[in-house]
């Protein structure tokens, strides 16, 4: 009986070595999107102790006075509130198939300007191009356009963390990964090592498969890349495909955090979007974990208690 019970001790020692400490963190920094700078003076956003925010800008922000003058709003509201900015590249006409692709050129020439403005107001995290394969995207159906985005951003900004490539996980992503990275030289490849997912689907369907799909897919191109959930959260409302429903968007939140347990050893960050939601409540996209007015959700206190084991 002697040996059944030293089995049984090593049985229950390795056990215990293998479970997570009491109050252990999941290593997965959680952070916020949302474009307005309201968000940092808010009692609810000081509650969370959020050290990151993601802010999307238009290429051309600098043709238009007033993107450039919201973006700085912004970002001294973050700075005063001791959070860093990821800050976003992204379309300046949101119609499907409205927006015109920018040349390398243009590209470079416009961007240049938003990252020397920013890099100067203390900016080092930068998004080549937000959700590039959506079809509302004008990179969508060009990603060597998108590759070539990433080499002239590693050139504006040097020793600055990018998201190379930032994808919605649809069933087309692995081959628009695929050839992202077969556009790129091969000093290129190796630097494009942040791949920023959206999961809503996954996250809102509570599922997996699109998630999993750009792992799998960015790690056969660069066994390095590590990725960010840039933009994920509890959908309120979305058009006819969901309904308005706080409950719902706060069990989606929750999943949310379960998914990014799940991909801790290839996810670092998420970051939840967004903080606001429409007014009037339930507009046609809704995933605010707060309402127009800043007051708390289900979702906002599912967030809360569930970020409490997660990193900032």
């Amino acid at each position: 009986m002697s040996h059944i019970r030293y089995l049984l001790l090593a049985t229950v020692a390795a056990a215990l070595l293998l479970a997570p400490a009491a109050g252990a963190k999941t290593h997965v920094a959680v952070a916020l999107g949302d474009q307005s700078p309201a968000m940092f003076k808010q009692k609810n956003f000081k509650a969370l102790h959020i050290k990151k925010a993601r802010y999307t800008i238009r290429w051309d922000a600098y043709k238009t006075g007033y993107a450039i003058a919201q973006a700085d709003q912004y970002v001294a509201a973050a700075r005063k509130a001791h959070v860093r900015v990821l800050m976003h590249i992204t379309t300046n006409d949101y119609r499907h198939k409205k927006a015109k692709l920018p040349s390398v050129k243009t590209y470079k020439k416009y961007v240049g300007k938003i990252v020397r403005h920013f890099r100067a107001r203390g900016v080092k995290e930068w998004g080549v191009w937000n959700e590039a394969n959506h079809i509302s995207e004008p990179t969508w159906k060009n990603p060597k356009r998108a590759a070539q985005y990433f080499h002239v951003m590693r050139s504006l900004c040097k020793h600055c963390t990018i998201v190379a490539l930032d994808v919605l996980d649809d069933s087309k992503v692995g081959s628009y990964i695929h050839r992202f990275y077969r556009a790129l030289s091969r000093r290129d490849r190796s630097a494009a090592k942040l791949i920023g997912i959206h999961n809503y689907e996954d996250t809102n369907r509570h599922r997996t498969s699109g998630t999993r799909r750009v792992i799998r897919a960015g790690r056969a191109q660069n066994r390095h890349v590590k990725f960010w959930f840039t933009e994920t959260g509890g959908i309120v409302r979305l058009g006819r495909s969901f309904k308005c429903s706080t409950s719902r968007a706060a069990k989606a939140i929750s999943y949310m955090f379960s998914l990014a347990r799940k991909y801790r050893h290839d996810v670092t960050r998420l970051y939840a979007y967004n903080w606001f939601g429409t007014k009037p409540n339930c507009g046609a996209f809704d995933a605010g974990l707060v309402n127009y007015k800043g007051k708390a959700r289900k979702g906002y206190k599912v967030f809360k208690s569930k970020a409490r084991s997660y990193t900032r």
